[in-house]
Order: C-alpha cells, then sequence, then structure tokens
C-alpha cells in the first residue's frame, strides 16, 4: 500500500513508519475479522480507514492500541512491537474507542490526572485546561461524565486521545454525533499534531472528513484493502461515486 507522507507522497519504509502493520489477521472463532492487512503511516501523516460496517476498521485499530492481540502478522507503532511490548506500545499511543473508554462516575479532570500518571506527564494541567478549553469542555471539568451527551463522550475522548501529544493517535469515529465546532476542533488539533510529527489513523464513515482530515483514504472490504487512494481523489461528487462502487 502507498503511503502519504505530509510534504511528499514518496513511499514510506517499514524502519521509518510510526505505524507498521504486515499480514495483521484477526479471527473470531471461524470468522476472519481482519485479512493480511498491510498498513504503513509515516510521521506527521494521516490515513483514513473507511468501508462499510464489519469492514475490520475498529478491530484493526483495536489491534493496534493494544487492546486485542492480533491472530497473525507484525504489528508496531513507533517501532514498538504492540505483541511483545503492549505497556510501551500503549504509552506512545493515543486511542479514543468508537464506544466507551469513559469512567461514568469521573470527570474531565479526572480523567486527565490519572491519564497524566500513567504516561508520566509532568506539568499537564495547563495542556489540560487548553484541550478542554479548545473543545468546549472547560466548563464541565468537574462534572461526572454519567450525565454527558454522546457529543460530549466523544469530544472528551478526543481530548484523552491526544493528551500529552503522543507518537501515534488512533481515532476510531471521533465525529460521531459531534457538532460543527467539535468537528472543528478536532480538524484543527490532527493538524497540530501532525505538525509536530504525529502519525494519525482515523476510522469514520464520514467520506467529506476523513478526505479534509487526511492525506490518503484506505477502504477496507472484508477486513482487507479494497483500494487506497490520495484523499483528493475521493472528494466532491465524483469522488463518492467511486467510493460507492469501491464499497459494492
Amino acid at each position: 500500500m502507498r503511503v502519504v507522507e505530509p510534504a511528499s507522497p514518496a513511499l514510506t519504509s517499514s524502519l521509518t513508519a510510526r505505524v507498521d502493520v504486515r499480514g495483521l489477521r484477526v479471527r473470531f472463532d471461524a470468522v476472519d475479522a481482519v485479512s493480511g492487512l498491510d498498513l504503513s503511516v509515516g510521521a506527521g501523516a494521516a490515513v483514513a480507514l473507511v468501508g462499510r460496517n464489519g469492514a475490520g476498521k475498529s478491530t484493526t485499530l483495536r489491534v493496534l492500541a493494544g487492546v486485542l492481540p492480533p491472530t497473525a502478522g507484525v504489528v508496531k507503532v513507533a517501532g514498538v512491537d504492540v505483541r511483545r511490548d503492549p505497556v510501551e506500545a500503549k504509552r506512545r499511543t493515543g486511542y479514543c474507542p468508537d464506544v466507551g473508554g469513559l469512567i461514568p462516575r469521573a470527570t474531565p479532570w479526572e480523567h486527565l490526572q490519572l491519564s497524566a500518571r500513567l504516561r508520566g506527564i509532568r506539568g499537564w494541567e495547563p495542556a489540560a485546561r487548553d484541550l478542554l478549553e479548545r473543545f468546549d469542555l472547560a466548563q464541565a471539568a468537574h462534572r461526572v461524565c454519567a450525565g454527558f451527551s454522546h457529543g460530549m463522550g466523544r469530544r472528551l475522548s478526543v481530548v484523552l486521545a491526544a493528551f500529552g501529544s503522543p507518537a501515534v493517535l488512533l481515532l476510531d469515529e471521533p465525529f460521531d454525533g459531534v457538532d460543527p465546532l467539535g468537528v472543528e476542533a478536532t480538524l484543527e488539533l490532527i493538524t497540530g499534531l501532525r505538525a509536530g510529527g504525529t502519525a494519525v489513523l482515523i476510522s469514520t464513515h464520514l467520506l467529506p472528513l476523513a478526505v479534509e482530515a487526511c492525506d490518503e483514504v484506505v477502504v477496507l472490504r472484508a477486513g482487507a484493502v479494497a483500494a487506497a487512494a490520495p484523499a483528493a481523489d475521493l472528494s466532491g461528487a465524483a469522488g463518492a461515486e467511486t467510493y460507492r462502487r469501491l464499497l459494492a
């Protein structure tokens, strides 16, 4: 698969990739959720995984985040083998899951405090306040998350994933149910982290936002890559029609 780096469409080797996936297989009983997936994302690049429900997008991100073990294949994030050293891989990765991930009786501030302790982030308070302000969560910083709307929960999940500027940022459906201001904040955050060298991998059903946020779009079908193209090739009405054909 060709990987687009921030300044050039040159190929990224497995030696320089922040995300390096080769021959990934994830099997549940008799079903292959992911079947022989190859994927590579360089520092500062952003790739979107798109496809129908059950295509393997979330499963791939869960493996990269160290939540789900691979059945076979090599999976590395920021140079760390996820299978051999899952704890270190998690330290270098920020992950926004598609559902869940928040502690209902904890506040956003408590979530950030816990994240800072786990990641060893010192002097974390100013960055935490800035993120909460940018995502319009400052006034809810000391409210428990149990009463949050779906959109507020999504925004907090993105904040927690990005906290500490990880080497690899994994966002699973970050725009789902989020209002336009939240979408704008997420896009600006992605741009800022990429400028600092973070590799970004996004799973989304919203093709226009995938095109806006990323260099490259990878279409998954039945757990494998059906196609990969520069994001610009899937923009507008013509791009949407091309995407529909790829899903068929």
